[in-house]
């Protein structure tokens, strides 16, 4: 029997590890021994991956990272925690020689500089095919023995702050490289281009069973009340820059304006929760923007929301949008550079101007008109979001 292990980071809620779960409901565990490790054993999707997966043991020099460093301190990992500090230390001044501001150089560096002093992953197997899911892409490369390596990219990186030539060789130790769209392959090109030899798309994959499955567990109508003649609007995601929450205040206000009744509700945890209840104090948004935190199952909030709105600066190919569409729901995304592989727009899905008044004008115009609000609905039901027929990519990699 062929073995795979993938490498992820842990099971937090978000849409990377959601489309890692329907990586993992849809692996033929009859025809392969799957192993999964990962760096932290955190977050609240730990309890749905699959039983026939094997979750290897915790490795404790891997949860030195992405924790705070006084924490990694009081349990002794001292030379670790010191080269953490290091590579943060080098990652500022890069920052501040290019002028990055929204910078993902001190997590590449974070690994970069570490990898060296890590442990090896399940040293005794040669696997057969080994994943690196989540970026940075340095333990799968240099920590794991496998036949063959593959590396995932996430998102669009003409958005991303990077080094550059550092995370070119960083990708160029893997025989390949699967992008969740098209768009996400161009603009990874754009950065990378000596690297397209070994790009191969392979999409995201969504366990559809589970998620109808916990949609049913929750009764959400205390926290989302239906709104007579009005509308629920609903968005998920992180708290940060990509995402555009700080935005939403200004956006719902708009739709007010224009004598819409909405509620805007929004899942999600993040460093931008200040910068976005700020905003929504200065925009008055109180009563119509509701922060609903972290949700550990949001699959009852999407099914009773009357329009899914993904407002993002950028993305690579949203989960959360797909989800909303296997609910059948009328979504409307923002004009970010990938969204031409999201969804077809007008068809099953609205995409509207980035910038505030565009974008309520957009929605505004959606709100308006009912039979297109039915026509988006009909035509998600009639698509298969799960893309379960994608996991043959991988099989053809392991032939």
């Amino acid at each position: 029997m062929k073995r795979i292990l993938i490498v992820s980071h842990a099971m937090e809620l978000g849409g990377a590890e959601r489309s890692l779960l329907g990586l993992l409901n849809v692996l033929d565990s009859k025809r392969y021994k799957i192993d999964l490790f990962l760096l932290r054993h955190e977050g609240e999707l730990l309890e749905y991956i699959p039983e026939y997966v094997h979750v290897l043991p915790k490795v404790a020099a891997y949860t030195v990272l992405a924790r705070p460093m006084k924490d990694t301190l009081r349990e002794g990992h001292f030379w670790l925690t010191g080269v953490r500090l290091y590579a943060k230390i080098k990652a500022a001044r890069y920052n501040k020689k290019h002028q990055y501001k929204d910078s993902a150089v001190a997590l590449e560096y974070s690994h970069k500089y570490i990898k060296r002093y890590m442990p090896k992953i399940n040293p005794t197997v040669e696997y057969d095919l080994a994943i690196s899911f989540l970026t940075p892409h340095y333990f799968v490369a240099e920590k794991v023995r496998a036949k063959k390596k593959i590396a995932w990219i996430h998102t669009d990186y003409k958005k991303v702050q990077i080094n550059i030539p550092s995370e070119t060789v960083m990708w160029g130790k893997y025989d390949y490289i699967a992008s969740i769209s098209e768009e996400v392959s161009k603009s990874f090109l754009e950065v990378c281009p000596s690297l397209r030899s070994k790009l191969i798309l392979i999409e995201n994959i969504l366990p559809e069973r589970l998620i109808k499955r916990q949609a049913m567990e929750l009764d959400v109508t205390k926290e989302m009340p239906v709104i007579e003649d009005g509308f629920r609007l609903f968005s998920i995601g992180r708290y940060c820059t990509a995402k555009n929450f700080d935005n939403v205040p200004a956006i719902c206000s708009c739709l007010l304006k224009k004598g819409f009744k909405v509620k805007w509700y929004i899942i999600g945890f993040g460093g931008d929760e200040e910068l976005i209840r700020q905003k929504i104090a200065e925009e008055r948004m109180e009563e119509y923007v509701i922060l609903l935190g972290k949700k550990e199952n949001p699959y009852p909030y999407i099914k009773a929301c009357d329009l899914y709105v993904q407002p993002s600066r950028y993305e690579g190919k949203s989960v959360t949008v797909r989800e909303a569409q296997m609910f059948a729901k009328p979504v409307v995304i923002t004009a970010y550079p990938t969204s031409g592989s999201q969804l077809e727009d007008g068809v099953d899905g609205v995409v509207v101007p980035m910038d505030n008044e565009g974008c309520a004008d957009g929605i505004a115009k959606l709100l308006d008109d009912p039979k297109k609000m039915q026509s988006l609905s009909e035509a998600c039901r009639r698509r298969d979001y799960s893309n379960q027929k994608e996991v043959e990519k991988l099989y053809e990699l392991l032939r």
